[in-house]
């Protein structure tokens, strides 16, 4: 399968990178204690850091508000994803364990204050890929029954014509939403070229806890403007 950015993206966002690392074979069912201890570690430290602080206001939260201006999204009406994230941790609201992989990629989101996405690779449609949604998009919220249409020309997660996440990365689908039952799947760290060695050093460090400590197979990969395309095979 191929994951890939499509020029209109780019146009809107020459700056912005992906830092990807594409899994094969996880055991999600199974308990990895140290996952647990992790999450709970990052929530406490970034708790900390954001005390006292307004967390739209830090400099972390920066290229992301700036990226929705440009897009025509309203950062306060729609909160990225890791702005939402650090915001619930600054309140000092937790964060539930889910399930190992749920669980992972939200500690390395806090612990690089970066948005850390995972889909389900055996769930896909055809190849995945970030473009900008036409008119016969539509998007399953989580929880819903019935699919909402989505505004034409919105940056999207999308595979066929079935939207992953919306307005980039503000919300993702029930469809495709990591489960007990994931097996092969593709994480995708967002940022800008700003912030590219936090997006590397993050997805290095996923790759080596999912391939020593998990048992899996993993493939690395990074795309920009000058690279757009990443095969997720892992071989």
């Amino acid at each position: 399968m191929k994951f890939y950015v499509t020029d209109k993206v780019f146009e809107k966002l020459p700056e912005a990178c992906f830092g990807l690392v594409s899994v094969c074979g996880v055991d999600n069912s199974a308990d990895y204690p140290f996952i647990g201890e992790m999450l709970d570690e990052n929530i406490i430290s970034c708790r900390d850091y954001f005390a006292g602080k307004t967390v739209k206001e830090e400099k972390e939260l920066a290229p992301y508000r700036d990226a929705f201006k440009t897009l025509g999204i309203n950062p306060n009406k729609f909160m990225s994803s890791i702005e939402a994230l650090l915001t619930r941790i600054a309140k000092n609201k937790g964060m539930p364990h889910i399930n190992p992989i749920v669980d992972l990629g939200n500690a390395i989101s806090l612990k690089y204050y970066l948005p850390v996405g995972a889909h389900d690779l055996d769930t896909m449609e055809g190849d995945f890929c970030v473009r900008t949604a036409d008119s016969e998009d539509t998007f399953l919220p989580f929880g819903a029954r019935e699919r909402e249409p989505v505004d034409e020309g919105e940056v999207v997660y999308a595979t066929g014509k079935k939207v992953r996440t919306r307005r980039w990365i503000w919300r993702q689908s029930d469809e495709g939403k990591i489960g007990r039952q994931t097996k092969d799947l593709l994480f995708i760290l967002d940022g800008f070229s700003d912030n590219r060695q936090a997006i590397e050093t993050a997805r290095d460090q996923l790759a080596d806890i999912l391939s020593q400590k998990m048992g899996c197979k993993v493939k690395k990969g990074f795309i920009d403007k000058n690279n757009m395309e990443f095969d997720t095979t892992v071989v």
